[in-house]
């Protein structure tokens, strides 16, 4: 079965008071349990890690290294514009992931124009809200199906 680690970045535990406008209204519990049941309808195992701290996110990237995880997505929220650490991490696994974010960066305040992680991903899914998860998810579930 593949496994999927889903790392969601700082601030994002507010999801649903915070900025409803920008990031919509569906809390970060609401969006791992409809990433979860997509999952399990897919035959994938999925796992899911949050954190304010940058060094927890680290640690949690270089344990998908020995744990099984196959693919990784991740909304690094505001380490997307500052997280060399976060990016090395990630270099360092050798694991394909998949960078999300809820909101379109490109369209917002020009600071949230560089990502440091867009150049590694396989893939960049911005702006479609929650639904940007779910289209990550959904593009693991082809690659899995393609590769047999």
């Amino acid at each position: 079965m593949t496994a999927v680690l889903v790392l969601h970045g700082p601030n994002l535990n507010l999801l649903g008071r915070r900025e409803p406008s920008i990031y919509g209204t569906s809390t970060l519990a609401d969006i791992d349990h409809f990433m979860g049941e997509f999952a399990k309808s897919c035959q994938i195992e999925l796992s899911s890690f949050q954190s304010n701290a940058e060094h927890a996110l680290v640690e949690r990237v270089q344990q998908a290294m020995d744990d099984g995880t196959d693919w990784i997505i991740i909304n690094p929220a505001a380490f997307t514009h500052t997280s060399v650490a976060l990016r090395d991490a990630l270099a360092a696994t050798g694991l394909p992931f998949i960078e999300v974010h809820l909101s379109n960066p490109d369209g917002r305040e020009p600071f949230r124009h560089h990502s440091y992680f867009s150049d590694l991903a396989v893939g960049t899914i911005a702006g479609f809200g929650e639904d940007s998860y779910l289209l990550a998810l959904q593009f693991v579930v082809n690659q899995v199906e393609r590769s047999g």
